[in-house]
């Protein structure tokens, strides 16, 4: 017994929820990037290490994928739902240490709006490739 095809939603429906989805998930990257360079320059204890080397720790992994956040290739959002979980992780262990509650929380909130926002943009925009590549076939 074959699957019947589920009919796909309109380019109209689609395209204000990948904009939306979008943008939520390049201000979560951004905010994540901003709170983790902040934190590190102004409140970190870094104990006589090199700032540079510890934010490049931090933040190249982040940075990696900028040039496909920027360009909204939604391949690129898909890959860092799997980084970005590496900053919850960081931000869920940094919730256990005192004083330091807010800063984790921070990763925490960033990390999974981005996450939640990028899979809405990502399901949204491959089925609004689907749409447009039906309408282009005979």
């Amino acid at each position: 017994m074959q699957r019947a095809e589920k009919p796909l939603p309109s380019l109209e429906y689609l395209r204000p929820r990948m904009r939306l989805c979008r943008f939520v998930a390049a201000v979560s990257y951004f905010g994540l990037i901003t709170s983790l360079l902040v934190h590190t320059l102004l409140f970190d204890n870094l104990n006589g290490a090199n700032p540079l080397v510890i934010l490049a720790v931090l933040l190249v992994p982040l940075l990696i994928f900028l040039p496909g956040i920027i360009s909204g290739n939604p391949r690129v959002h898909a890959w860092l739902c799997f980084a970005i979980n590496l900053y919850f992780i960081q931000g869920v262990l940094i919730c256990f240490q005192p004083g330091r509650e807010f800063y984790g929380s921070l990763l925490i909130s960033f990390s999974v709006v981005y996450f939640l926002a990028a899979l809405g943009y990502v399901r949204w925009a491959f089925q609004a490739r689907r749409v447009e590549a039906a309408a282009t076939s005979p």
